[in-house]
């Protein structure tokens, strides 16, 4: 299994044993159900789909319903594809923990970063600002300053860099070590920092 979905609890710190002090994210990694197993003779390609979480009964349609009960599967409140490897050995109703990852491996860990909602181009993209109050300029501090040319070609260029919503998008951050599991609550610690704020659901891939 290449990957689990989690829940980001937060940022701490870990003293590893030459006194070195790591900052780490904990992170609630599963357990996740296996909810679909497509094959490539059936599908087409091979992949699970996870669930994480529980979700309630009636924010689900009929055919949602029906499948769960069909399959004896508790709603899931999230649902995750991971592709192309051997899911041979997978069954629905599987359940998959942190026993898949190992300290010292590395990972990467996908999520939404925080939304900041309409910004302006200081803080959006780094602008320093138009400069001071002189020559009337009294409400230019923060402005972007001109954002096109004259007569050619007469219009603002596409990706012109301006204001506007920010944050709330995928990212990921690659190369993060695993640098401690707690298999019995379900939590692993990764060196560093991962996109998303507190309780929001990420998507951890080896």
């Amino acid at each position: 299994m290449p990957g689990l979905l989690g829940k980001k609890i937060g940022m701490t710190n870990i003293y590893t044993e030459d006194g070195v002090n790591i900052p780490v994210t904990a992170i609630e990694a599963g357990p996740c159900t296996v909810t679909i197993v497509r094959t490539e003779e059936k599908d087409g390609y091979n992949a699970l789909q996870i669930g994480f979480g529980v979700r309630k009964e009636k924010h689900l349609n009929k055919p949602q319903i029906a499948y769960y009960k069909k399959n004896n599967l508790q709603p899931a409140r999230y649902l995750r594809e991971f592709r192309n490897f051997d899911v041979s050995e997978y069954k629905v109703g599987d359940v998959i923990t942190t026993e898949i990852f190992t300290e010292g491996e590395k990972v990467k860990v996908s999520g939404n970063s925080k939304g900041k909602g309409f910004q302006g181009v200081m803080k959006r993209h780094g602008f320093s600002g138009v400069g001071g109050r002189t020559h009337g300029q009294g409400d230019r501090e923060r402005a972007p300053g001109s954002i096109g040319q004259s007569s050619s070609p007469s219009r603002v260029l596409k990706g012109t860099r301006m204001a506007g919503r920010t944050g709330n998008e995928r990212i990921t951050t690659k190369n993060l070590e695993v640098v401690k599991i707690i298999p019995e609550k379900n939590i692993i610690f990764v060196k560093g920092s991962v996109p998303g704020a507190i309780n929001s659901v990420v998507e951890i891939n080896k």
